[in-house]
């Protein structure tokens, strides 16, 4: 019988009633006697006020350079009035929606995600920003290695494939990742200074100079290495969907942490070249030279740290990364690295420093790198429920094998990856389970590389496993205070989809050759030229002769009984 001309059914139904398509699901208002479906925005044309954006002026004029040779970059947060311009150009026009990479598939291409808001954005405001999504870009393919991972293309976010992660225990520069809130502001070094002002004694302006002299300012090297709070996020968003938004909540994967060796000076030892702290300041807030935008406002990309961590000194301004001058994209000419903290408070192309008695009530701070309670969302989430993220969990992750990869071996699966730990803490212990956490091995010390307080530890280690078919491989780390990760993802899931800190986890296809049966087998494939992969490939052959099915039956009992 054919089916009905007049059904209601959309050709992907069935993967919208099996969750795979779990944006085009509606809500279900169940608080009333009759269930309710709430259905899933359907955005309208674009549209624009020609006349009120008009109104607001020229943007060549009103947001002009604002230093010579400071290339890309706008100062938002002395002026109240220009920010209310630009806002008014946001609001007097409309852009398209979000794509959803959480509840619909993830784009197969590189960058995954373009970024076509914040470059919309950039271009609306006009002026100065015009230029900055394109001249970002050149910089990227200019700096970075050409297998980088491009999560995001504009602002970069973009982090290295798997086998280059843990190569070597410090990243290359063109290895490490990159996590940008705003296009690269392209600064001349013999232009640049930097402000130190609010609640100190003696506000004053230094040059680079200035900062490089050493008579004045004792220089630091140190090893250190950075992690952004999104690392690992796809395992969080796999499994349950949380806030989204492509520039804060990229799909990051286990690539989004690098170790460097950076050469400054300590921030504290600025802070008493200019007289030290006064009333009352606590904390220093961090300005960076990017423009940064949030809920239709233009800003400069601002942070805090508290006094007590530079009194440590625990925040350097770096010039030099790995034997180098900062890569443009590393944040050329200063950028501030702040030992054991989520990366977001290492504040790249820094320009001012303002000493203030409280945490900075910036955006980025004040709303956004939050940690959530598991029930908070969209429906009921308050920015002061949140913790705000400072010192990184202890961590670590598997680079080799990959999930749902198969992997021949002979009785133990060779692993590879890495493990830290923030605040000053570091992995003293990494363990591999190839049950699914029920029975853990200890990596060997020799098989991990040098201890450091601020770094990873890379690791290699041949865990055993005699079982075959579909194995999942676990890890986890033990940090000199014994802290460690918790088991599920579900224990760490949150709605912003921060620190992933949760045993990493993937799943293995174990075909264990030291069996006699699964070499023969292997050998079968190779002689006949039969493919071995992708595993759920059936075989073109047969496995057992009749002969021998035969003669199985007649030696062995039969499949029914009679009684």
């Amino acid at each position: 019988m054919a089916p009905s001309a007049d059904t209601t059914n959309r050709p992907d139904e069935w993967k919208i009633e099996q969750g795979l398509s779990g944006a085009k699901l509606p809500i279900l208002d169940q608080t009333g006697p009759d269930t309710v479906l709430i259905q899933p925005v359907v955005w309208g044309p674009l549209t624009k006020d020609e006349a009120a954006i008009k109104a607001v002026g020229d943007p060549k004029e009103l947001f002009k350079r604002e230093l010579e040779g400071w290339k890309g970059y706008v100062e938002w947060e002395k002026y109240p009035e220009k920010k209310a311009k630009a806002h008014k150009i946001l609001t007097s026009q409309t852009f398209p929606p979000n794509p959803e990479f959480q509840m619909g598939p993830i784009p197969d291409t590189n960058p995954v995600l373009p970024g076509t808001h914040w470059k919309m954005w950039h271009h609306a405001v006009g002026g100065e920003m015009t230029d900055v999504p394109e001249d970002s870009w050149k910089y990227v393919l200019k700096e970075k290695h050409p297998d980088m991972l491009h999560l995001l293309q504009f602002p970069y976010n973009g982090e290295p494939p798997k086998r280059l992660v843990t190569s070597k225990a410090i990243t290359p520069n063109p290895l490490h990742f990159v996590r940008n809130h705003g296009g690269i502001p392209l600064i001349e070094k013999d232009k640049w200074f930097m402000e130190l002002d609010g609640l100190v004694a003696n506000p004053k302006k230094f040059n680079l100079d200035d900062l490089m002299d050493e008579s004045r300012f004792p220089r630091m090297d140190k090893l250190v290495t950075m992690q952004c709070s999104g690392t690992r996020r796809i395992e969080q968003i796999t499994l349950y969907a949380g806030q989204g938004d492509e520039v804060p909540q990229a799909p990051w994967a286990e690539g989004a942490i690098g170790t460097a060796r950076y050469v400054g000076i300590s921030l504290k030892k600025v802070i008493k070249e200019c007289g030290g702290l006064i009333n009352g300041a606590k904390h220093l807030e961090l300005y960076g030279a990017e423009t940064y935008f949030k809920a239709n406002e233009a800003m400069n990309y601002v942070v805090s740290v508290p006094w007590s961590k530079v009194k440590a000194n625990e925040v350097i301004l770096a010039w030099e990364m790995n034997g180098e001058p900062l890569p443009k994209i590393h944040g050329y000419p200063l950028r501030v690295i702040v030992l054991g903290y989520i990366g977001a408070r290492s504040v790249k192309w820094l320009y001012r420093i303002r000493a203030i008695e409280n945490p900075t009530l910036a955006p980025v701070q004040s709303k956004e790198y939050l940690y959530f309670n598991q029930q908070v969302g969209k429906h009921n989430q308050r920015p002061t429920d949140g913790i705000q993220i400072q010192e990184m969990p202890v961590s670590s992750a598997i680079m080799s094998p990959w999930n749902k990869q198969a992997v021949v071996h002979n009785g133990s699966i060779r692993c590879k990856g890495w493990a830290y730990s923030g605040g000053g803490r570091w992995p003293e212990r990494v363990e591999l389970s190839a049950d699914g956490g029920f029975s853990w091995y200890a990596v060997p010390n020799e098989n991990l590389s040098a201890k450091h307080k601020w770094t990873w530890r890379t690791w290699e280690y041949d865990l055993p496993c005699d079982v075959e078919g579909w194995v999942e491989i676990v890890c986890r780390c033990w940090d000199n205070s014994l802290n460690t990760q918790p088991l599920t993802v579900r224990a760490a899931w949150n709605w912003g989809l921060h620190v992933t800190s949760s045993a990493h986890r993937i799943s293995v296809y174990s075909i264990n050759k030291s069996r006699a049966l699964t070499r023969s087998r292997l050998d079968k494939f190779e002689q006949l030229g039969q493919p071995l992969a992708p595993i759920t490939c059936p075989e073109e052959f047969q496995t057992q002769s009749w002969g021998e099915y035969n003669k199985f039956w007649k030696e062995h009992d039969p499949r029914d009984v009679d009684d």
